[in-house]
């Protein structure tokens, strides 16, 4: 088998070798061998080939030079010997005439050195049949642009979207429009020349110099969303996105990766919620509708439904009567697994609402354990949960911060409560509910204590480090310096404001209306204090607060279970 690691590699040279190619996609758990000898700011994709390679992965690899991360990754590669053939293709940064011939030299060159590699004799026939017309999309699709996805990215992405997928990164968009009646009656020089004309003919990559014809995927009227994936330390393809962004107007979500398997749940959650938000996800499963029974117990006109939010700190649960109001709550801390947590928590708000679990028609589950939930009917990303549980609280709403026990969100939504755009923080508990617990434990105070005790301040100071572990060496060096401990909260609570600040300010100022904060952070009276000073906006704080995602879980339960009734009068 050889491995690539881009689309322009003519692996049809290889297919007359007798040889198959594949794309090289290893997303590792981590980078413990290729840290040993790369610099730790290479870009994680560069990693992961030099980790395939020490595995012994790889015997057989064709890199190309198309930036300064592949051509460290080739040095890298050539000093260990792991690799029985390694070759480094010329690429161009141009399709013009001149491009085309030494494009078409390079790959001879590429033919001989295999040949003398290999022994193998190169067969024209095999070369010719391994062109496969390509076939032209006319349905609607996601794309996906940017940086390489691994294979892994590319599953989750095509089975989390109901919408067919384009793959159009580095190694995606693969399309060689060839005559092959016209191949077999070409010498040598004329065939490479013709192969190196079709190579650079595709749709370009953002490296080369005239990429403004890649504004034609853009164009597609059957393009209805962008996922643009980037990579960690890689700059190409920022530039790109930031004219996306400017000028696109289907929807766009951006992700991040180092290209390890780690976070897998975070994006998730990502590409879960743009998925609810693009045109033609109105059901959020229309696999899940109400069952018979459940429409026999609606018959007598009262019935209940129920949103449970399964968090990485607590599990809350909202109950809705049959005319939308709120039954009954209940919040309790996350333990012993997503699924028992929530029969606790689920059992609870049935006692205290005083009500039968038979007559709960509906439960609609959400946050991150909502997949470990077997009780639930449907399951929907805690960021449309959100949105619409702060449109029912507050119809004025229309930026949602939301920092919750490992992650931080900021949401835009419309007059409706859906999803206009969002963003979340990066693989960091920087900021979160889970920071200020070890702050709070590192000052011996209870989260209650500490968010009253910030308002007390009288010296302003700086914590440099977000780092919930570098933070906590700063907190206890600042306490054995004797500083006081209202001034350090104070200090902790301006850090985290900044941080979500900063989110919420990528989301731009083009929303008018209200700032609501949601999750149990908004308890925080300090919190809530810096982070006003920081947007320059009152935040609306409600009591149910932290039962937002909860709620908009079962306002989903409820228009499902309302909608069905009207469509059997």
């Amino acid at each position: 088998m050889i491995y690539y690691v881009c689309k322009y590699t003519p692996i049809e040279l290889f297919r007359g070798f007798g040889e198959e190619c594949s794309v090289l996609e290893e997303m590792p758990e981590n980078f413990e061998q290729s840290d040993q000898i790369a610099h730790a700011n290479l870009c994680g994709f560069g990693k992961s080939v030099i980790q395939a390679v020490l595995e012994g992965k790889v015997e057989q690899l064709v890199l190309v030079n198309c930036c300064d991360s592949m051509r460290r990754v080739y040095d890298i590669v050539e000093s260990t010997g792991k690799c029985k053939f390694l070759y480094m293709l010329d690429l161009p940064h141009d399709d013009n005439e001149c491009e085309k011939v030494k494009f078409a030299d390079t790959i001879r060159r590429l033919k001989k050195a295999y040949e003398a590699y290999s022994g193998k004799v190169f067969d024209k026939r095999a070369f010719i049949k391994s062109f496969i017309t390509p076939e032209m999309n006319t349905e609607p699709y996601i794309g996906v642009l940017g940086v390489r996805v691994s294979g892994i990215l590319e599953d989750m992405i095509r089975d989390n979207i109901q919408m067919d997928v384009e793959n159009l990164t580095c190694t995606g968009g693969r399309k060689l429009s060839v005559v092959q009646d016209e191949m077999w009656n070409m010498e040598e020089e004329e065939l490479f020349l013709s192969y190196a004309d079709v190579l650079l003919g595709q749709m370009p990559c953002f490296r080369m110099n005239r990429s403004i014809r890649r504004n034609r995927l853009y164009l597609d009227p059957n393009l209805k969303g962008i996922i643009y994936h980037t990579i960690k330390f890689c700059d190409y393809y920022g530039f790109e996105y930031a004219s996306i962004k400017r000028d696109i107007k289907v929807p766009l979500l951006k992700i991040e990766t180092d290209f390890t398997s780690q976070s897998a749940g975070q994006l998730l959650t990502r590409i879960q919620a743009f998925e609810e938000t693009i045109e033609g996800s109105e059901d959020m499963d229309p696999g899940k509708g109400i069952s018979e029974e459940a429409r026999k117990k609606m018959e007598s006109g009262i019935f209940y439904v129920a949103g449970i939010d399964s968090g990485s700190t607590s599990t809350d649960v909202v109950i809705l009567d049959q005319d939308g109001k709120i039954k009954s709550t209940m919040i309790i801390p996350t333990g012993g697994g997503a699924m028992m947590s929530a029969e606790k928590s689920l059992d609870l708000a049935i006692e205290k609402a005083g009500i039968k679990k038979e007559e709960i028609v509906r439960i609609d589950t959400t946050g991150y354990g909502r997949s470990y939930i077997d009780s639930g009917d449907d399951s929907i990303t805690e960021i449309t949960c959100h949105a619409k549980g702060a449109n029912y609280l507050n119809p004025n709403v229309r930026t949602i911060i939301d920092i919750g026990g490992q992650d931080i969100k900021a949401i835009s939504i419309d007059g409706q409560g859906a999803v206009k755009n969002f963003l979340m923080n990066d693989k960091c508990a920087a900021g979160t509910g889970r920071f200020l617990e070890m702050m709070a434990k590192t000052l011996g105070l209870s989260l209650e204590e500490m968010s009253v005790k910030g308002l007390e301040w009288k010296h302003n100071i700086v914590i440099s480090s977000m780092c919930t572990v570098f933070a906590e060496s700063e907190v206890v060096s600042l306490v054995a310096q004797n500083k006081d401990v209202a001034d350090i909260i104070h200090g902790l609570n301006v850090s985290v404001a900044s941080k979500v600040g900063a989110l919420a300010a990528r989301l731009g100022k083009d929303h008018p209306g209200e700032y609501m904060m949601t999750g149990g952070v908004a308890k925080n009276r300090g919190i809530i204090q810096a982070l006003e000073e920081k947007l320059g906006a009152k935040l609306y704080i409600c009591d149910e607060a932290q039962l937002c995602g909860a709620l908009g879980a079962a306002l989903f339960a409820y228009e499902k279970c309302k909608g069905s009734a009207e469509e059997t009068r």
